[in-house]
Protein backbone atom coordinates (compact mmCIF):
# COMPACT_ATOMS: atom_id res chain seq x y z
CA UNK A 1 0.00 0.00 0.00
CA UNK A 2 1.05 3.52 -0.73
CA UNK A 3 2.19 5.95 1.90
CA UNK A 4 -0.65 8.50 2.39
CA UNK A 5 1.71 11.26 1.20
CA UNK A 6 2.12 9.44 -2.12
CA UNK A 7 -1.60 9.23 -2.90
CA UNK A 8 -2.87 11.22 -5.88
CA UNK A 9 -5.79 13.34 -4.65
CA UNK A 10 -6.71 15.92 -7.31
CA UNK A 11 -8.77 19.00 -6.47
CA UNK A 12 -10.66 18.79 -9.77
CA UNK A 13 -13.19 16.36 -8.29
CA UNK A 14 -15.18 16.00 -5.06
CA UNK A 15 -15.11 13.01 -2.72
CA UNK A 16 -17.58 11.17 -0.51
CA UNK A 17 -16.82 9.31 2.71
CA UNK A 18 -17.02 5.97 0.85
CA UNK A 19 -14.04 7.02 -1.35
CA UNK A 20 -15.94 7.65 -4.58
CA UNK A 21 -15.18 10.81 -6.53
CA UNK A 22 -17.31 12.81 -8.95
CA UNK A 23 -16.18 15.40 -11.48
CA UNK A 24 -17.31 19.00 -11.05
CA UNK A 25 -18.59 19.59 -14.57
CA UNK A 26 -20.38 17.67 -17.30
CA UNK A 27 -19.90 15.01 -18.33
CA UNK A 28 -20.15 14.11 -14.65
CA UNK A 29 -18.00 11.04 -14.13
CA UNK A 30 -17.82 8.90 -11.01
CA UNK A 31 -14.89 6.72 -10.00
CA UNK A 32 -12.99 5.55 -6.94
CA UNK A 33 -10.13 7.42 -5.33
CA UNK A 34 -6.48 6.48 -5.48
CA UNK A 35 -6.79 5.54 -1.79
CA UNK A 36 -9.68 3.13 -2.51
CA UNK A 37 -8.00 1.36 -5.41
CA UNK A 38 -4.78 1.10 -3.40
CA UNK A 39 -6.62 -0.48 -0.46
CA UNK A 40 -8.38 -3.00 -2.72
CA UNK A 41 -5.29 -4.15 -4.57
CA UNK A 42 -5.42 -5.52 -8.10
CA UNK A 43 -8.97 -5.10 -9.44
CA UNK A 44 -10.07 -8.20 -11.35
CA UNK A 45 -13.74 -7.46 -12.07
CA UNK A 46 -16.02 -4.42 -12.19
CA UNK A 47 -19.83 -4.66 -11.86
CA UNK A 48 -21.63 -1.52 -13.04
CA UNK A 49 -25.30 -0.55 -13.48
CA UNK A 50 -27.13 -0.33 -16.80
CA UNK A 51 -27.45 2.94 -18.70
CA UNK A 52 -30.65 4.61 -17.54
CA UNK A 53 -30.47 3.30 -13.99
CA UNK A 54 -31.61 5.82 -11.36
CA UNK A 55 -29.23 6.14 -8.41
CA UNK A 56 -29.98 7.68 -5.03
CA UNK A 57 -27.27 9.49 -3.07
CA UNK A 58 -25.59 6.92 -0.82
CA UNK A 59 -27.22 4.02 -2.68
CA UNK A 60 -25.20 1.06 -3.90
CA UNK A 61 -24.67 0.96 -7.66
CA UNK A 62 -22.13 -1.77 -8.28
CA UNK A 63 -18.96 -3.37 -7.00
CA UNK A 64 -15.24 -3.79 -7.52
CA UNK A 65 -13.73 -7.22 -7.07
CA UNK A 66 -10.07 -7.71 -6.29
CA UNK A 67 -7.88 -10.57 -5.22
CA UNK A 68 -8.39 -9.34 -1.63
CA UNK A 69 -12.14 -8.65 -1.49
CA UNK A 70 -15.30 -7.29 -3.06
CA UNK A 71 -16.14 -3.65 -2.37
CA UNK A 72 -19.50 -1.99 -2.98
CA UNK A 73 -19.78 1.29 -4.89
CA UNK A 74 -22.03 4.11 -3.66
CA UNK A 75 -23.51 7.07 -5.53
CA UNK A 76 -22.18 10.42 -4.27
CA UNK A 77 -25.31 12.21 -5.52
CA UNK A 78 -28.81 11.59 -6.88
CA UNK A 79 -28.32 10.84 -10.57
CA UNK A 80 -29.14 8.75 -13.62
CA UNK A 81 -26.54 6.64 -15.41
CA UNK A 82 -25.78 8.11 -18.85
CA UNK A 83 -22.82 5.84 -19.77
CA UNK A 84 -20.64 3.10 -18.34
CA UNK A 85 -16.93 2.66 -18.96
CA UNK A 86 -17.05 -0.43 -21.18
CA UNK A 87 -13.22 -0.52 -21.33
CA UNK A 88 -13.30 -1.91 -17.78
CA UNK A 89 -14.90 -5.15 -19.02
CA UNK A 90 -11.62 -6.15 -20.66
CA UNK A 91 -9.26 -4.06 -18.52
CA UNK A 92 -10.57 -3.73 -14.94
CA UNK A 93 -7.01 -2.84 -13.87
CA UNK A 94 -7.51 0.63 -15.38
CA UNK A 95 -9.13 1.48 -12.03
CA UNK A 96 -5.74 0.77 -10.42
CA UNK A 97 -3.49 2.43 -12.97
CA UNK A 98 -5.56 5.54 -13.78
CA UNK A 99 -8.40 5.97 -11.25
CA UNK A 100 -9.15 9.59 -12.23
CA UNK A 101 -8.70 9.10 -15.98
CA UNK A 102 -9.24 5.93 -18.00
CA UNK A 103 -10.40 4.11 -14.86
CA UNK A 104 -13.62 6.14 -14.40
CA UNK A 105 -16.69 3.99 -13.74
CA UNK A 106 -19.87 5.75 -14.90
CA UNK A 107 -21.07 9.02 -16.40
CA UNK A 108 -24.23 10.44 -14.88
CA UNK A 109 -26.82 13.15 -15.22
CA UNK A 110 -27.21 14.89 -11.87
CA UNK A 111 -30.68 15.47 -10.43
CA UNK A 112 -29.45 18.23 -8.10
CA UNK A 113 -25.97 19.56 -8.94
CA UNK A 114 -26.04 21.47 -5.64
CA UNK A 115 -25.42 18.11 -3.89
CA UNK A 116 -21.79 18.40 -5.01
CA UNK A 117 -21.38 21.28 -2.53
CA UNK A 118 -21.78 18.84 0.37
CA UNK A 119 -18.92 16.60 -0.80
CA UNK A 120 -15.28 16.93 0.28
CA UNK A 121 -12.67 18.85 -1.67
CA UNK A 122 -9.11 17.46 -1.82
CA UNK A 123 -8.02 19.11 1.44
CA UNK A 124 -11.03 17.81 3.36
CA UNK A 125 -10.60 14.34 1.84
CA UNK A 126 -6.94 14.25 2.92
CA UNK A 127 -8.07 15.08 6.49
CA UNK A 128 -10.73 12.35 6.23
CA UNK A 129 -8.01 9.82 5.36
CA UNK A 130 -5.77 10.87 8.25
Amino acid sequence: MKDPADLHIPDTVRYDAEHEWISLKAPYRIGVSDFAQDQLGDITYVELPSVGAELAKGGEFGSLESIKSVSSLYAPADCAVAAVNSALEDEPGLVNTDPYGKGWLIEVTLKAPSQLDALMDAAAYKKHLA
